[in-house]
């Protein structure tokens, strides 16, 4: 993970730790992958054995599918976790 991507995170967590009242907390993921179906499988296997609710989209030209996924986190470093687990998806953009 490159300094860039660190800075993110870290300020991710602070501003998950300062706009949180309380936890856990049910969160929204929003990502844009490749229209292929192994990306979306991979996106779907960081969340196996959750009570993770996704939704997907497909673009407008079907390149790319739009995939929302709402589920309970117990903290900051959980949500962070998961975004980590998934950059590995290749073409994966984290909205």
């Amino acid at each position: 993970m490159n300094q860039q991507q660190e800075d993110f995170f870290e300020r991710l967590k602070e501003e998950l730790d300062k706009s949180t009242e309380s936890w856990p907390l049910d969160y929204l993921y929003k990502f844009i992958v490749p229209n292929d179906e192994n990306k979306i499988q991979q996106i779907e296997s960081a969340f196996a054995g959750s009570d993770a609710k996704f939704t997907t989209k497909q673009s407008g030209k079907g390149n790319f599918i739009s995939v929302s996924i709402r589920v309970m986190m117990p903290d900051a470093d959980s949500i962070i976790d998961k975004y980590k687990q998934v950059s590995s998806v290749e073409g994966i953009i984290s909205l």
